[in-house]
């Protein structure tokens, strides 16, 4: 059984899709694509597909992950386009490597996020981060199915800055003259905090109240580098090792092919 690790994007309208509507989208494309998926055992059996870590409806991502499991080997990358040109356009398979390693939903540790604030200035958004980041916790509420839960967003927060303003947001169009955009790492803790908790906690401390809701877009995910600072691809461990495999793979065939070693 071959594995095969895909990342995709939620962009544009397309950000608004549930996971249970993407999910029913891959199902189909892996149809079209005639994948030759591995399925579940028991009465009702199930494309073997798992999916980490996907983000909330309505934000945007350029990083989401899922893992597929094959009865017949494929390349990656001819995989990865045949199921792209059979998703809707905003859900894109970007890229594709095949699974060399375990655990991949447990590289999945802190996520990137850019939150577009319209009607906001810069200046006012950057005044809230530096309140937000100076106070020791930042406590707001969530309503969950076992009823209000009051939890800490500050802890979570790795990085929080207000960058100067680019020319737009990857799948939210162009900027108009009163946006502000901040930049946000935070971790994968229990309970999660996710950029709406954060945008409660700058309300609530910084008194920060976009006048519409923000456009939010995950950039990157995977796991938090302590040293650099930064988040870290969560496929090139299997890059690596594909790689790491191939020298040895061209050998083994050119040592067994006819006439090898001949004078």
């Amino acid at each position: 059984m071959q594995r095969i690790r895909l990342r995709y994007t939620k962009r544009g309208r397309l950000r608004f899709t549930s996971h249970r509507d993407f999910q029913r989208a891959f199902e189909r494309a892996l149809r079209r694509a005639e994948v030759p998926m591995a399925y579940s055992a028991g009465f009702t059996p199930h494309p073997k597909v798992s999916y980490a870590n996907a983000a909330p409806t309505g934000t945007g991502s350029e990083a989401e992950y899922l893992e597929i499991a094959l009865t017949e080997a494929r390349d990656p990358e001819t995989l990865r386009g045949l199921l792209d040109e059979s998703m809707p356009t905003g859900l894109d398979i970007v890229d594709a490597v095949e699974a060399r390693t375990s655990g991949l939903a447990d590289r999945l540790t802190a996520s990137v996020w850019e939150l577009r604030l319209d009607g906001v200035e810069p200046a006012d958004a950057e005044k809230a981060v530096g309140t937000f980041l100076a106070a020791e916790t930042v406590e707001v509420q969530r309503k969950t199915k076992n009823g209000i839960r009051t939890f800490d967003t500050r802890g979570a927060v790795v990085e929080l800055t207000a960058p100067p303003a680019r020319g737009d947001v990857p799948g939210n169009g162009p900027l108009d003259s009163a946006c502000a955009i901040l930049r946000l790492v935070v971790r994968h803790v229990t309970p999660a905090v996710r950029p709406d908790d954060v945008l409660s906690g700058l309300r609530a401390v910084a008194d920060l109240a976009p006048p519409v809701p923000a456009a939010v877009t995950r950039l990157a995910q995977g796991l938090f580098d302590e040293e650099s600072g930064t988040v870290t691809d969560p496929l090139a461990a299997d890059r690596e090792a594909v790689s790491a495999a191939s020298p040895t793979a061209a050998a083994t065939t050119s040592a067994t092919a006819p006439g090898a070693g001949a004078a």
